[in-house]
Order: structure tokens, then C-alpha cells, then sequence
């Protein structure tokens, strides 16, 4: 896959900061793209996120996940689930649309527009090394994982 550079960005954080993607350039960065708090699948995603973390961090890795609900929806998931990594919030799809991420779903036999399960990993220049799209959350993390202890 050609590296592709991705834009900068800025996004509302969860500890009541803005995120900007270039001033993490000392580390590569795993984003995964998640449809919505406290929903099972993306609780046991963020569980498995948190559970490596360490791992993550001692691979040279930051974590954060983005989705579409607000920053108060966000504190609580995190609060919850005492997730160790920062949550942003894309309300308006911004940042989804740069990802390419919002997709037509199928949810309880109803065409819903929404943000397809995605996980990008991006090294220290911002490119986009790896990507996962469409995937299930179960065993995901380990993968993501997995991958940037080659890097």
C-alpha cells in the first residue's frame, strides 16, 4: 500500500483538551474509528484497547479513538471503562470524511448512515502505514498490536 499522508486535524478531547494530530509526531499513532459509546461491540473494542495499552505505549504507540458522539458522551464511556486513552469527538464527520470511514449500514432492517469500524495506524510523519476497514472489534486490538511491534 503507497503511504499516504494525512492532513492535519484538530479534534475535542475527552480531560478537556483539543487533540491535534502533528504535535504527536514523536510516536506512531493507532486511530480507530468506532461507531458509538457504551454499544457492545465498541465496549469490548475499547476493553482490549485498554487492556494492551502498556503494550502499545512500550512499542513507542498512542492510542486514540474517534467517534461521533459528544465529549460529555465520551468522559462517561471513558470514566466507565477507566480507558487510559484519549476519546475524540467528530460531531460534524470531519475528520471521519478525511478517513473515508462513514458508510451506508444496515441496522435492525434500516438503511443508517454511520461510521464503519475502521483502524488506522499512522508513523511519526503522519503517513498511514496500516489500515483495517469494516472489521469486527473481537481479538482487533491483539492484531493492531501485533503489527506495530514490527515497526
Amino acid at each position: 500500500m503507497p503511504k499516504q499522508v494525512v492532513d492535519d486535524f484538530t479534534l475535542p478531547a475527552t480531560g478537556g483538551a483539543g487533540f491535534t494530530l502533528y504535535p504527536i509526531r514523536s510516536k506512531s499513532l493507532v486511530i480507530y474509528f468506532y461507531p458509538k459509546d457504551n454499544t457492545p461491540g465498541c465496549t469490548s473494542e475499547a476493553q482490549q484497547f485498554r487492556d494492551l495499552y502498556a503494550e502499545f505505549n512500550k512499542a513507542g504507540c498512542e492510542i486514540v479513538g474517534i467517534s461521533r458522539d459528544s465529549i460529555k458522551s465520551h468522559e462517561n464511556f471513558k470514566a466507565k471503562f477507566t480507558l487510559p486513552f484519549a476519546l475524540l469527538s467528530d460531531e460534524n464527520e470531519a475528520v471521519c470524511n478525511l478517513f473515508g470511514v462513514m458508510k451506508q449500514k444496515m441496522m435492525y432492517g434500516k438503511q443508517v448512515r454511520g461510521i464503519e469500524r475502521s483502524t488506522f495506524v499512522l508513523d511519526k510523519k503522519g503517513n498511514i502505514i496500516k489500515e483495517w476497514r469494516g472489521l469486527k472489534a473481537d481479538g482487533h486490538a491483539q492484531e493492531v498490536l501485533t503489527f506495530v511491534q514490527t515497526l
